[in-house]
């Protein structure tokens, strides 16, 4: 047992992760980039989709229902290169925003979905109580459900957010100069797949931590603020 284990020697060069560690930083931007855009459209995307979704006029719902079924059942990636080669001869679409049209697609039907259900599950008394207060549907979706609704999602849409930063490495199929295609390129010109691919792997690891802490802030100023009322 002592021979074999002194026989063994470490794959890895782990003299590289130093070095290589800062070649990282600028596809990391890139990568914080194309998630944050993804999200911010999705996130608008996600709430027109929601409001559409639980409307009594099938013309509104029916066109929401149709976009949350067909986004949820395919893979991101197929979205992703229908978007980037499939309407390249109708729209000249580049691939970062290729990648970021693509994700806020994805993440809007997701999002949809969380809106919604944090939406119904708003007590149904206190959209009869804005009503009688003489509201409009709009007046009492905007000042009394919504704002409810928000604070429900927020543990929700904070994994959704960090599911969304691992899936923009999807975008390395389109070319995006992000994080793993960073550590495939590196990877193929050093012979050193493992250490290049365990340096985007921190990378990840420390931007859904920092998120993760954020959202975690946010609930507890929102429960805070709710325990205040």
């Amino acid at each position: 047992m002592v021979t074999i284990f002194s026989q063994f020697e470490f794959p890895w060069d782990l003299s590289l992760i130093p070095e290589y560690f800062p070649v990282f930083y600028r596809p990391a931007l890139m990568t914080l980039q194309i998630t944050t855009f993804g999200i911010l459209l999705g996130l608008a995307l996600g709430l027109v989709a929601a409001l559409l979704r639980i409307s009594k006029f099938k013309v509104l719902s029916l066109p929401a229902r149709a976009y949350i079924w067909a986004i949820r059942g395919t893979p991101l990636l197929l979205q992703l290169l229908f978007i980037y080669l499939g309407l390249v001869n109708i729209v000249n679409v580049s691939r970062i925003p290729a990648a970021i049209i693509a994700l806020a697609i994805h993440n809007g039907a997701y999002i949809a979905e969380i809106f919604r259900g944090s939406i119904l599950a708003v007590d149904r008394g206190q959209r009869e109580a804005a009503y009688s207060l003489g509201m409009t549907p709009w007046m009492a979706m905007k000042r009394i459900i919504l704002p409810q609704a928000f604070k429900r999602s927020v543990p929700p849409l904070g994994n959704q957010f960090i599911i969304a930063l691992k899936d923009s490495s999807l975008a390395s199929a389109a070319s995006v100069p992000e994080l793993l295609l960073q550590a495939r390129q590196l990877g193929s010109s050093t012979f050193n797949y493992m250490e290049m691919l365990f340096i985007a792997g921190i990378y990840y690891l420390m931007m859904t931590t920092v998120l993760t802490f954020l959202v975690g802030k946010l609930e507890t100023r929102l429960s805070i603020s709710d325990h205040r009322v």
